[in-house]
């Protein structure tokens, strides 16, 4: 696959980038080497490998899924700023 100037324009135009005139046929190369590196990629075997998630093969440590009441109010609201009765306070921010 090739990208020519006026291929490299109408992209440009249609993501709202201004180029200058100038600039299209470096740019124009500049794409295709893109293209052409990834076409290198389509052409590896990777029939045999694993898709990965991560790297490092690690599993997350799991806690018991269990229901509770949220603990103590009074420790909770301890450090809020503003309070009124159980509950934080905040400032209305819609009118």
């Amino acid at each position: 696959m090739s990208v020519d100037p006026a291929t490299v324009k109408k992209v440009a135009r249609l993501a709202r980038i201004r180029v200058d005139d100038a600039e299209l046929p470096a740019l124009a190369d500049e794409v295709n080497g893109i293209l052409h590196f990834v076409e290198q990629l389509q052409s590896v075997d990777v029939s045999g490998v694993a898709p990965l998630t991560s790297v490092v093969h690690r599993s997350l440590p799991l806690r018991a899924d269990v229901i509770t009441d949220g603990g103590d109010a009074e420790k909770v609201l301890a450090n809020a700023p503003d309070r009124l009765e159980s509950f934080f306070t905040v400032p209305k921010v819609v009118e």
